[in-house]
């Protein structure tokens, strides 16, 4: 029998405290090798030249530890907790809220969350609260991600409740629309998660989650994997290149992740992230 493990939620604080700062500060080696390899495959001049400027700003970010981008982004949260964990000391979200301001605060990010979004829109002063997702899984260890997004490419994202009749094509046509009506706005060379299936809610948190997966990984399904491929290259025909100034790198990757559905639905998510592909993981 499976023996449980203490974990006190002061320690989920300093850990978000601390992946707040880092994603902030540290373009994710993936990111930073894809861009690099882009400037080889880039066949717009002025593209080089702006891929060049953001691996550049990237290194400027890593040696003053400043921020990649002004905009600091909502800090999303994924958390698998084991289930042989037994969370003492608090309220595990407050943790994670207080990790959030203590990040924020001393990180000197940009606080970017606002109350009443329709109405007053009082900045909440700390970036608080938090977007948590939470999952029980098996294990007596809690994994962290800390994933800002910025708000140019949240904006972005689209949900499509497509007819079943329209298959993959319906659904390669969706990412493919949702990425050219983004243009510039978006920071190319952008990341695109992409949900299919579940119910409204499920396949927003599909795309969300896809994009936690590294640059330069392939689905272990072959068919989603090929479906990966064909959006790729179809949003790079595009034309709309690095920082929409033109080019053949207009996406870096394209991640699925699929969920069943009902036999009359097709839900389909796309979420768009910008270049600098933000998120830092730990496991206590």
């Amino acid at each position: 029998m499976s023996s449980v493990r203490d974990i006190d939620v002061a320690e989920i604080t300093a850990t978000v405290r601390h992946l707040c700062m880092e994603a902030n500060f540290d373009l994710p080696e993936d990111v930073y090798a894809a861009l690099e390899a882009a400037k080889g495959s880039e066949e717009s001049p002025t593209g080089r030249a702006v891929l060049d400027q953001l691996t550049e700003n990237a290194d400027i970010a890593r040696a003053d530890r400043v921020p990649i981008c002004q905009d600091t982004g909502l800090a999303v949260v994924f958390a698998d907790v084991g289930q042989d964990v037994h969370l003492v000391g608090g309220d595990f979200e407050a943790a994670v809220n207080e990790g959030v301001r203590q990040g924020y605060g001393e990180g000197y990010l940009r606080k970017s969350s606002v109350f009443e979004p329709g109405h007053a829109r009082l900045n909440t002063k700390d970036n608080t609260p938090a977007i948590v997702h939470t999952r029980l899984v098996p294990g007596d260890s809690v994994r962290l991600v800390v994933m800002p997004k910025g708000g140019g490419a949240e904006n972005m994202s689209s949900l499509h409740m497509l007819k079943p009749s329209q298959g993959a094509a319906g659904i390669v046509d969706a990412v493919v629309e949702t990425v050219s009506r983004a243009g510039s706005n978006p920071c190319p060379p952008v990341v695109i998660g992409v949900g299919i299936g579940g119910t409204i809610d499920k396949v927003t948190q599909l795309a969300k989650r896809a994009l936690v997966r590294d640059i330069g990984s392939r689905h272990a399904d072959e068919r989603l994997a090929a479906m990966e491929d064909e959006m790729l290259a179809r949003i790079n025909a595009l034309g709309i290149g690095p920082q929409g100034l033109g080019g053949t790198t207009t996406a870096l990757a394209v991640f699925i992740e699929e969920a069943p559905c009902h036999i009359a639905s097709m839900p389909v998510a796309v979420n768009v992230q910008c270049h600098a592909q933000r998120h830092k993981m730990a496991t206590i």
